[in-house]
This record gives structure tokens, C-alpha cells and sequence, in this order.
């Protein structure tokens, strides 16, 4: 994993993504989830495009039932953009790095 995506879970989640002063972009994972995998080098680009403007992490839902059981993260990947601590976007399976980019600039 890249350094610049944050690994998150359900103890840092108020502090790292509610609390954050810039959105954050959320990756919702497992280990047997094959497009998950896939889409890795994607939400890792984004977090280097956007340093400094966009926080990345990834949370194995796996080690963490609590936050995808809140935000009702029932299909892998699924991923969430905070800001404000409010959901500002939600895309479920694969992205490809140019819809990516569109859905987040906006909201930056």
C-alpha cells in the first residue's frame, strides 16, 4: 500500500475522516475481493494527485464491521467521499481513474 493512503478503522474513524479538514476519499476492501484489488492502483493515484487536497485511506471491512455497517457498505468496493463528515459521493464496484478524478475535483 502506498504510503500516502491512510489505513483506517472503526477505533480512527471519527478523528481521521469526520474530523478531517480536507474530504476524504474511502476505499471499503477485503482481502478475497478480487475487484478491490483492481481498483488499489486507482485509489492510490488519486491520493497522490491530490496531495494536500484529498485525504485516502482504506478500511478492510473484514477488521472493521463498525463504520461499513453504519454507512450500509453491503458490496465491495465501495467507495465514500467525506466531507464535511457528511457523505458527499458514493460509488459501489469499479471505477475507472478518469471517472474517478471527475467525481472527486469538484468537491476539492
Amino acid at each position: 500500500m502506498a504510503n500516502n493512503v491512510e489505513t483506517l478503522s472503526d477505533a480512527n474513524w471519527e478523528t481521521d475522516v469526520v474530523k478531517s479538514s480536507l474530504p476524504v476519499l474511502v476505499d471499503f476492501w477485503a482481502d478475497w475481493c478480487v475487484p478491490c484489488k483492481t481498483l488499489l492502483p486507482t485509489v492510490e493515484a488519486m491520493a497522490t494527485q491530490f496531495a494536500g487536497r484529498l485525504k485516502v485511506g482504506k478500511m478492510n471491512v473484514e477488521e472493521n464491521p463498525d463504520v461499513p455497517f453504519k454507512y450500509s457498505v453491503t458490496t465491495l468496493p465501495t467507495l465514500l467521499v467525506l466531507k464535511n463528515g457528511m457523505v458527499a459521493e458514493q460509488r459501489i464496484g469499479l471505477i475507472s481513474k478518469d471517472k474517478l478524478i471527475q467525481l472527486l475535483e469538484p468537491l476539492l
